[in-house]
């Protein structure tokens, strides 16, 4: 079976003993948001709508961040974390099918029991893969855009874990550097958000062959407004190994009709 590398929404994903991490603390504490978003290909063509939905309920934040692709295809991933001091995942389940992505699969996280699950198909036929894992507290799945709005000020890098589907559940770090300020602009307003890159490493033998046999996954890049109440502004990712660099950004809804 070949194997495959599964990078997903921000979502990007070594061994577990080579892993050095920074948890990232709760600067600004999430609460309800409800957003839209469009996913546009390298060439600016919208090829997605997204709708975020996030709330909390009985100490937890549940955050849905959900794609419908115009040819059909879904990625939906829904994440709940605590944010006690800490960023902390309680669950995270991610599902890409359709035809935009090559290899569909379907991945669920239980961080507490240190359940794996991952569901794909190999040759037309599903395989399921289970897996029991030493996972570490701060993991990043289904976080990246609320850790990213929470890095101090001074923090120019910072390191955090994820578990990566490849098919076989293993984890891998994510390097997250601070870079300059960019502008933007909405309406006749100017802004200035920060850019921060993400660099996926592998480790091990894996992250010695990668880049020889281009299975290196591309570094993302992540754009967020500073200030009191930082705001996610937009982003680059694979969404899958091999896959283009796709952009997300908010979308501005039309206005109610109104009535007559």
């Amino acid at each position: 079976m070949k194997r495959r590398f599964r990078l997903a929404g921000m979502l990007l994903a070594v061994s577990a003993g080579a892993l050095r991490a920074e948890s990232v603390a709760v600067r600004h504490a999430e609460g309800v948001v409800r957003g839209f978003l469009v996913l546009r290909d390298p060439g600016g063509g919208v090829i997605a709508n997204g709708d975020l939905i996030q709330f909390t309920r009985g100490g937890r934040v549940t955050s849905r961040l959900v794609f419908h692709f115009r040819d059909g295809s879904l990625q939906d991933e829904t994440a709940v974390f605590t944010q006690r001091e800490r960023f902390a995942l309680v669950s995270d389940h991610l599902i890409q099918r359709g035809p935009s992505f090559p290899h569909p699969m379907e991945v669920s996280i239980d961080a507490a029991s240190g359940r794996v699950t991952v569901k794909h198909r190999d040759g037309g036929k599903e395989e399921v893969i289970e897996e029991k894992m030493e996972l570490p507290p701060d993991l990043a799945n289904g976080l990246m855009l609320t850790l990213v709005k929470n890095i101090a000020p001074g923090a120019i890098v910072t390191t955090v874990p994820m578990v990566a589907a490849t098919p076989k559940p293993r984890l891998v770090k994510l390097v997250i550097t601070r870079g300059g300020e960019e502008p933007f602009s909405v309406g006749r307003a100017s802004y200035k958000a920060t850019r921060f890159n993400v660099k996926v490493e592998l480790g091990g033998i894996a992250g010695l062959i990668a880049p020889l046999i281009g299975k290196q996954p591309r570094d993302a890049s992540v754009w967020i407004l500073g200030g009191d109440a930082p705001g996610f502004v937009s982003s680059e990712n694979q969404f899958y190994q091999g896959g283009p660099l796709w952009r997300i950004e908010l979308a501005a809804p039309d206005s109610p009709t109104k009535g007559r």
